[in-house]
């Protein structure tokens, strides 16, 4: 449905986005990771033609739309980053501004603000104004107004930051529900590894504007195949015992938590007997040693060095 090809952005001194290849089929639902600063929104902008690459090329249905933009605007839907929203209108005076400008009206227009009302879970509140909304409802009603033309593909940027858990599970499962029922095609960008695991099909990884993994989840966790995650909860934790866990000769990496520590060695190793000198030495009392198989999240610290909403 859309490829990039080459594309590379460049603003003054700083490569924002360097010859990124990527594509995305109809009715899937595709991931794009990366830390802050890794290019995604850039990516994001020049793919949906509001932002121009420097250079390389980005087509639809094989067509490029660097010169005549208007094909893939008509079948997309953009869900910024950022809350577009007028708070001083209601919810159906938003739905009617924006349907105006897809040059919906008429009955046509109210039949498909009613439907998409519906659809966000927002019907009973179409009436009140914005600005006394939840964030999750203003996330909500953002989605309904990137749906109100019927898009073949809608492109969410980060839509569940800093919302409830309730309105987050309800847009995760709206998105679901529209790439199963419509076969809707999704660009999902997310600082959650749990939302991607849940919706996409496929991911792409970004850091430093470089495109550095890209496959299924299968095929993404694979780059750990030969390794393996051990959580270690203590009942508190000191630089010694990290510093004796990153001084083993086996230990990969060590990610610190509260009161959890998360090492990644190979996989046949056994860190067992080490990790419980490590912490005597430490004078600390282990609660659990659990092995696991490597997550998306492991994968993604171990290609960019950093946690995804770092």
């Amino acid at each position: 449905m859309i490829e990039l090809v080459n594309l590379s952005k460049k603003y003054k001194q700083v490569d924002a986005v360097k010859n990124l290849n990527m594509f995305i089929e109809k009715g899937e639902i595709v991931g794009l990771l990366g830390p802050n600063g890794a290019g995604k929104s850039t990516a994001i902008s020049m793919l949906s033609s509001l932002v121009e690459p420097t250079s390389g090329d980005v087509r639809f249905e094989n067509n490029s739309i660097l010169k005549n933009p208007s094909p893939l605007r008509k079948v997309v839907g953009m869900v910024p980053q950022e809350i577009a929203l007028y708070t001083d209108l209601t919810a159906e005076e938003n739905l009617e501004f924006f349907g105006r400008i897809y040059k919906l009206s008429g009955k046509a227009l109210k039949r498909k603000m009613d439907e998409v009302l519906e659809q966000i879970g927002l019907t009973d509140r179409r009436k009140d104004i914005v600005k006394k909304f939840s964030g999750g409802m203003k996330r909500r009603l953002n989605i309904g107004v990137a749906m109100l033309h019927d898009p073949e593909m809608i492109i969410m940027d980060e839509p569940t930051v800093g919302i409830d858990p309730q309105s987050r599970n309800y847009i995760l499962e709206t998105v679901k529900r529209l790439n199963e029922e419509r076969q809707m095609t999704v660009l999902y960008t997310s600082h959650y590894m749990e939302e991607v695991e849940f919706l996409c099909d496929r991911i792409y990884i970004m850091d430093k504007g470089n495109l550095i993994a890209s496959g299924t989840k299968g095929e993404i966790k694979q780059i750990l195949s030969s390794e393996k995650t051990i959580s270690i909860k203590l009942d508190r934790l000191n630089d010694q015992f990290v510093e004796g866990l990153r001084e083993n000769p086996l230990v990969n990496r060590v990610t610190v938590g509260e009161k959890e520590v998360t090492i990644l060695v190979p996989r046949e190793a056994n860190m067992f007997s080490d990790v419980i000198k490590i912490a005597e030495a430490a004078e600390l009392e282990i609660y659990s040693v659990d092995n696991k198989t490597p997550t998306l999240e492991d994968v993604f610290l171990h290609l960019t060095g950093r946690a995804l909403r770092d």
